[in-house]
């Protein structure tokens, strides 16, 4: 966290946004420039325990966010110089095996019958679990196919320190500007 600034709590942020190291102050005039234009007067952003990851929280809906992001970088690249990657946070819980299923089960229900999906797993500041085994705990809970290489649905599971966030998204709701989901 900058000095100075609120705390704030990772179960609070609705965007993850990836950056390069040493950069967070144009990352964060970057973002607060973009929300402020899409509605949002007074967006937050934050550093989190991981370095080049900064939280968001913002009034407006993550996904609209990123798609807006996305078409002004499809207009004009250079309108986004510090920020890298967008993601969607929906459901914060404990970094434990226990709650990140608990979250999933809560989660699960936006993977409609007959859809295909994949898990992404993103840890930063977390040792505890390797990736194969929160995939295969959690790959459990699910019924519907896997297809890793074109799924309608993601779950992507980041984790951040002792925190960890369930999102279940389209491959579209990413966005990046160096690769896909």
């Amino acid at each position: 966290m900058e000095e100075g600034s609120a705390a704030v709590k990772t179960y609070d942020f609705n965007l993850l946004v990836s950056y390069s190291w040493r950069t967070f102050r144009q990352t964060k005039d970057e973002i607060t420039r973009l929300i402020k234009g899409f509605g949002d007067e007074n967006p937050l952003v934050e550093k989190t325990v991981a370095r080049g990851v900064c939280g968001v929280k913002t009034i407006l809906d993550s996904r609209e966010v990123i798609k807006k992001v996305r078409a002004l970088y499809e207009e004009n690249p250079m309108l986004l110089i510090y920020t890298i990657k967008w993601v969607p946070a929906d459901r914060w819980c404990p970094a434990s095996l226990e709650e990140m299923k608990k979250a999933l089960g809560k989660e699960k229900g936006k993977i409609l019958k007959g859809e295909k999906w994949a898990m992404k797993v993103e840890k930063r500041r977390y040792t505890k679990l390797h990736s194969i085994e929160i995939i295969r705990e959690l790959a459990e809970l699910i019924d519907e196919k896997v297809d890793l290489g074109s799924p309608d649905k993601v779950v992507r599971v980041e984790i951040l320190g002792g925190n960890a966030c369930i999102s279940i998204i389209r491959p579209e709701e990413v966005f990046s500007t160096r690769r896909p989901y």
